[in-house]
């Protein structure tokens, strides 16, 4: 018997899984997937310590196979969530309904898209193509042992999909009304500028780090990367920390400290602009470490997107605009593997208290994956 995305939701949302994300969630998640003949395969990567950046990921990669030679659509997504914080109307980890809306932590990001998917496949007969689903639990965190490691594991199998949809909240003011085709990339850059620490009163004999910092700072502000492009807007730089550990008014400090983060367009790649920003540090006597956590990407309006659009359509009666716009997510990793985009729950409340989804959405939802998962596979 077939059960609801609502059921499913609630089934998921009931699994305390911040990020990063292990056992029980996906244990409940696995037990959705076998009586759909899906083969489940689980494993741990990381081998950090409690409480660091780096702590044991579970991730999960589910198959079922159609015949020899027809498609495979895949469905990406993540089981991990955000803290709850404090101030719920119930308990986050406690799905409730409350007039047409369900309640709790992750019901828009984004196990009531997954939800929705597992309830769409039970109506795609095995015989219609081969489906997957690429599920972390390390979307929310660091992204180091996630959607990567899946990402080698689905190539070492040889099961690389022809097409990928990420379930991420998408919709903006109403379900259906954006889709995403494209991300910006990112890359944050940690900045530093050694002196010499001394009394206010004797600068001679000390050097104030922090003009240097100002001068390197104001450089990088000034900096006009681009004027977007058609797909994309403007890239930008915005200095997001600076920082003196000085408690005493009359010190001159020994170090001057600083972080930036770049959103980009595909006019650049990271190295090159942490190259730029790296050689404008050491001009001004600094040092920067720059971290690249995604490229931009694009998958050009075409026959997916419009598989997408018509579903949406179908369901809704409105048609989803194609956007880049917004931060990061891991379709900047599943780019690597074939098409994707990325459609799912209006984004409202995702990441805050009484985080909740419309009963209707999920519903609706549903139907449209389901009519992308047969336009796909030509079911």
């Amino acid at each position: 018997m077939s059960t609801t995305a609502v059921d499913l939701a609630k089934a998921l949302i009931a699994c305390e899984s911040v990020t990063p994300a292990r056992g029980e969630v996906f244990d409940c998640l696995e037990r959705m997937l076998v009586p759909l003949g899906f083969e489940v395969h689980r494993f741990i990567k990381g081998e950090g310590s409690e409480g660091t950046d780096e702590e044991p990921v579970e991730n999960l990669f589910a198959i079922r196979r159609g015949p020899e030679g027809s498609k495979h659509f895949a469905y990406a997504g993540h089981v991990d969530v955000v803290p709850p914080g404090h101030g719920w109307a119930s308990e986050a980890f406690a799905p409730e309904i409350r007039g047409e809306l369900l309640y709790g932590r992750g019901a828009v990001d984004m196990k009531g898209s997954v939800a929705c998917m597992v309830a769409a496949l039970q109506d795609i007969p095995a015989e219609a193509g081969t489906v997957s689903l690429i599920i972390t639990g390390d979307e929310e965190g660091p992204a180091l042992y996630g959607t990567r490691a899946l990402i080698d594991l689905i190539r070492e199998r040889g099961d690389i999909p022809d097409l990928c949809l990420v379930g991420e909240p998408t919709s903006v003011n109403r379900l259906g009304d954006v889709m995403k085709i494209g991300r910006r990339g990112s890359v944050n850059v940690w900045l530093e500028v050694d002196g010499m620490q001394g009394h206010v009163a004797y600068p001679h004999l000390a050097d104030n780090p922090m003009p240097r910092m100002v001068a390197m700072l104001a450089e990088l502000d000034a900096l006009h990367l681009d004027d977007g492009t058609d797909w994309f807007q403007p890239s930008n730089l915005e200095i997001t920390e600076f920082d003196v550990p000085n408690r005493a008014h009359n010190i001159i400090p020994g170090k001057a400290k600083a972080r930036i983060s770049i959103r980009f367009n595909d006019l650049h790649t990271g190295a090159e602009l942490a190259e730029r920003v790296s050689a404008i540090a050491e001009k001004h006597g600094g040092k920067a470490l720059p971290i690249i956590s995604g490229e931009p990407f694009l998958t050009p309006p075409g026959a997916f997107s419009q598989m997408i659009a018509d579903a949406v359509e179908a369901e809704l009666g409105i048609v989803p605009e194609a956007s880049t716009s917004g931060g990061t997510s891991d379709a900047r990793f599943l780019k690597d593997l074939c098409p994707v985009i990325e459609f799912g729950l209006v984004n409202a409340t995702m990441h805050k208290t009484d985080e909740a989804v419309a009963l209707a959405d999920l519903e609706a939802l549903t139907a449209i994956y389901a009519r992308v998962v047969k336009a796909v596979l030509g079911a």
